[in-house]
């Protein structure tokens, strides 16, 4: 029965009132920017060309489905985050419901997620910022350029530019969270501006004639798209690893979830939407720059280089954020003795887990510099998607165990809401590759054997 022992709410809520070394300075407006921050970046600037040559102009849809899915599971978030205002997110609420064995699976998991999340995206930094450079006639060595064996019968040894990024963010967030949060709204408001602009100028060059036919691979096209594309909304659940460095998380945490969520979803249906309104969808295949080509295609070169700067600018915020969220999920579960205690310690001036920072900075550096990662999508999406799923049980759990618990916010229609959140989000995991599942089942075995060796005995509970 020890697998599934529970972390006492009360004690949590209790524990989440008193200092816990973070300081706390992130009001409504710095989370909501936190999750536009994580979410709008490689989605829309990458692999919206990808979504295009998978649906065609149905890829409009295919974001709909993407973001009902996460819409039903941010609400469950929001009821979570209100109520149990700790760092950790879905490890945190796991732990209090569904027992610790299940709460290290999920946190390892996420440690995978959001890792490698910072790896791939570091990886599309480098490759607008040697296409920026390269408009002013700077280039790298080629041997610095790639990882090993990312460019077929060119000889790469290091990716330098996505290990220098994923180097500087470490140091910007071992600062402080009140200065990495200050850079983040600065560059998310300059890349919102780039999106907006993109939509102002590239309306007056829709062909509607390029939506025709809408939908030429029918609905699996546009589910399989769905679940390639689901990758552009992964972020928002990041804010709630923020929750014990919020002025007021009862509040604030919903806003930030629900408002980051609905604010990209307007985002990437109008632009999904005027890019295949003015590129036929075919002329995406092998783009990896969909929202330039648009561009180009309607005559607009000007601005091009524009959206290479907003390119870059998503991309950091989105490498910024999800670091952010691995290094809280990390300190929580060392406070709980399920890693080593060294990985909880905060920094006395900086008051950030600074060990903990620089070791996952340094590590998925070195992984961004070294491995060609072009699978990474699915594998990160499969994780979220489980992410997902399983705090969504988790509310119904907590709503029967804890009826008479004091919610600041409550996810609407429960179980209802919850069933579907679980519903949409294994339905996308279907029409992931069974490549994808195999490495994901690895990767959970590998936990296993990392629980029973160490954390189940240094557990705090076990103690």
């Amino acid at each position: 029965m020890s697998l599934f022992r529970t972390k006492n709410l009360d004690e949590m809520i209790a524990h989440s009132r008193k200092p816990s070394g973070l300081a706390k300075v992130l009001g409504p407006f710095d989370l909501i920017l936190m999750g536009i921050g994580a979410i709008v970046g490689t989605g829309i600037f990458v692999l919206t060309g990808t979504g295009a040559v998978t649906a065609g102009p149905a890829l409009t849809l295919s974001f709909i489905v993407a973001a009902i899915a996460c819409g039903f599971a941010a609400l469950c978030y929001a009821e979570f985050a209100s109520t149990v205002p700790v760092a950790g997110s879905i490890y945190t609420y796991t732990y209090a419901t569904l027992g610790e064995l299940a709460a290290w699976m999920i946190g390892w998991d996420l440690l995978l997620e959001y890792g490698l999340a910072t790896s791939a995206v570091s990886v599309g930094w480098s490759g607008y910022f040697q296409s920026l450079i390269a408009g002013f006639g700077l280039h790298l060595p080629v041997e610095l350029t790639a990882a090993p064996g990312a460019l077929p019968g060119v000889t790469t040894y290091i990716n330098l530019p996505a290990l220098c990024i994923m180097l500087v963010l470490t140091a910007m967030l071992g600062w402080g969270v009140r200065e990495s949060a200050r850079l983040n709204n600065i560059m998310v408001a300059i890349k919102v501006g780039v999106v907006l602009l993109f939509i102002l100028v590239g309306a007056r060059h829709v062909e509607p004639a390029n939506w025709q036919p809408f939908m030429p691979f029918g609905y699996h096209g546009m589910l399989t798209a769905s679940a390639l594309v689901f990758f552009a909304f992964i972020g928002f659940d990041a804010v709630t690893s923020a929750a014990e460095e919020v002025k007021r998380p009862e509040r604030d945490l919903p806003i930030g979830i629900i408002g980051s969520l609905a604010a990209c979803t307007v985002l990437y249906v109008i632009v999904s939407a005027i890019m295949t309104g003015i590129v036929p969808y075919q002329q995406f295949l092998g783009i990896d720059h969909p929202v330039s080509l648009a561009l180009k295609h309607a005559g607009e070169n000007w601005f091009a280089g524009f959206v290479d700067l907003g390119a870059i600018l998503g991309m950091t915020t989105v490498i910024l954020v999800m670091a952010y969220g691995q290094t809280r999920i990390i300190f929580a579960m060392s406070r709980d003795g399920l890693l080593p205690q060294r990985l909880s310690h905060v920094h006395p001036r900086l008051k950030t887990p600074f060990f903990a920072t620089w070791l996952v900075g340094i590590i998925f550096g070195l992984i961004a510099a070294v491995v060609p990662l072009n699978v990474l999508t699915e594998l990160i999406n499969i994780g979220t998607l489980a992410a997902f799923s399983l705090v969504s049980v988790a509310v119904i759990i907590m709503r029967k165990k804890r009826p008479d618990l004091k919610r600041a916010f409550r996810c609407p229609g429960v179980p209802v809401v919850p069933a579907l959140a679980v519903a949409f989000c294994v339905m996308l995991m279907v029409y992931l590759s069974a490549f994808t599942w195999v490495a994901f089942g690895v990767w959970l075995l590998l936990g296993l054997v990392v629980y029973f060796g160490y954390a189940r005995k240094h557990s705090l509970l076990n103690k």
